[in-house]
């Protein structure tokens, strides 16, 4: 089944305003030098729930109500996201609202879950990952899709101006929280809410005066890619801990052998169509909230995201050895963390500067990845139970993902490489040994690197 035999259709669309008016003390959020350097995009995901009720007309109405109530309620608290940008400095918390959609799948859930291709995972989504903010006229956009079966998939895209995973993950449990508090207590006010640390990060990453203008659209050269989702269960990375021990890292953690093989594969790939080995770069996306020392920083929102750098291959010959990479990451966030543990000023987005040169040349591969792992997506409750599946719809030339799978011990890593590099990476015998293909064959054209 590809996408285009899947329907969905929006019967309804509407704003959805903070239960309470924003005080006039907190009209305005100022953006973080962090935020600034954040591109225009939308940050896509959905979370699928299965059903086993038969009412299902009456249950969508019922989920549908529930929804809208406790996120009217959430936004009293992430103000921001109901609001509107002042260009590129600060956030008008206007009560303006985001937009909520309901739309009705004909076809099973189950559809989805067996193989997904990218055709059905973007029609469950309110807004393409390269929308303009101007364009779709909200920060936040929400999407509940209803199955035939009774099964459930809420969509979610959110402008990476106001949120990284960090946020995102905050504003889901907190949301899920109230609903799931709503069904259990329909009577009672939800105190497990905690007042949201808006603007905080704006004091100690003060914005910068020559971002503080719309910025150019970023434009890189943009190729036919195709996206790989590959699941590692438990035993399989147990097993590269083991390979990939030695003494400078006894003991390496799942994200960091996982890391590690999927670069080793990447720069294989480059061997196998080059002759050679070319000089390659690990970027790898850091929440700041675990490097700064400051207890504070735990509870930052927006965005707080550097990148450290592992490279290979510039001045030495490549050890394409587990332990070798392994070692490289390790170094890699330690030198990061030692650098930036007292950072309090502008001066933490170096490295980001630094990511942003190495795209610009052409004599070194650059692999970005992300890491969603231990966020508690996968227990975002709202009443109907925790999702089965969590799916991220990030895009872009080189570009690696690790989610955690339902059980939280495996990982499922999304990879997005050229046609070419692709199909040698999906032939590495060795990354079939280690990693089952997953569930989704996403096909993408015309994919360029996101920043």
């Amino acid at each position: 089944m590809v996408g285009s035999e899947m329907k969905v259709e929006v019967i309804h669309k509407e704003a959805i305003r903070p239960s309470s008016t924003t005080p006039h003390y907190l009209k305005t959020t100022n953006l973080s030098v962090f935020d600034q350097l954040i591109p225009d995009i939308y940050v896509p995901f959905l979370l699928f729930y299965p059903n086993n009720n038969t009412d299902h007309r009456s249950l969508a109405a019922e989920r549908s109500k529930i929804l809208k109530t406790s996120l009217s309620e959430i936004l009293t608290h992430f103000y921001p996201f109901a609001g509107k940008f002042h260009y590129n400095d600060s956030i008008c918390c206007n009560d303006h609202g985001v937009a909520f959609l309901e739309a009705q799948v004909n076809c099973p859930i189950s559809k989805i879950l067996d193989k997904a291709d990218i055709g059905m995972v973007k029609q469950l989504l309110p807004a393409d990952m390269a929308s303009r903010q101007a364009v779709t006229g909200y920060l936040l956009l929400v999407q509940a899709n209803f199955f035939e079966c009774g099964g459930m998939a809420i969509g979610v895209s959110i402008a990476h101006k106001v949120a990284d995973a960090s946020t995102i993950s905050t504003f889901i449990k907190r949301w899920a929280e109230i609903a799931l508090d709503s069904t259990s207590r329909p009577n009672t006010d939800c105190q497990a809410v905690l007042p949201a640390e808006f603007g905080v990060a704006a004091s100690l990453f003060p914005p910068q005066d020559i971002l503080n203008a719309p910025q150019p659209t970023l434009e890189f050269p943009k190729e036919k890619c195709i996206t790989r989702t590959y699941l590692f269960d438990a035993s399989k990375i147990a097993a590269l801990k083991s390979k990939s021990a030695s003494a400078t890292v006894p003991k390496p953690t799942r994200i960091e052998v996982v890391s590690a093989f999927i670069w080793k594969c990447a720069m294989e790939a480059s061997k196998s169509k080059f002759g050679s080995i070319r000089p390659s770069a690990w970027c790898h996306a850091v929440n700041m909230r675990n490097v700064l020392v400051r207890p504070s920083a735990k509870n930052l929102l927006g965005n707080l995201v550097g990148k450290f750098i592992a490279r290979a291959g510039e001045s030495e010959v490549v050890d394409l050895d587990l332990q070798s990479l392994v070692g490289k990451l390790r170094k890699g966030i330690e030198e990061f963390k030692v650098k930036y543990a007292n950072n309090v000023t502008g001066d933490a987005c170096e490295s980001l500067k630094e990511y942003g040169d190495l795209l610009q040349m052409d004599d070194i591969e650059i692999y970005t990845c992300s890491s969603w792992c231990r966020f508690p997506f996968y227990a975002a409750d709202f009443g109907w139970g925790k999702p089965s599946w969590v799916n991220q719809s990030l895009e872009g030339k080189n570009l690696i993902v690790l989610m955690d799978v339902r059980d939280g011990d495996g990982v499922e890593v999304s990879l997005t490489f050229n046609e070419e590099d692709m199909a040698i990476i999906e032939s590495n015998n060795e990354l079939l040994a280690y990693a089952s293909l997953g569930r989704n064959l996403i096909l993408q054209k015309d994919v360029a690197l996101v920043v």
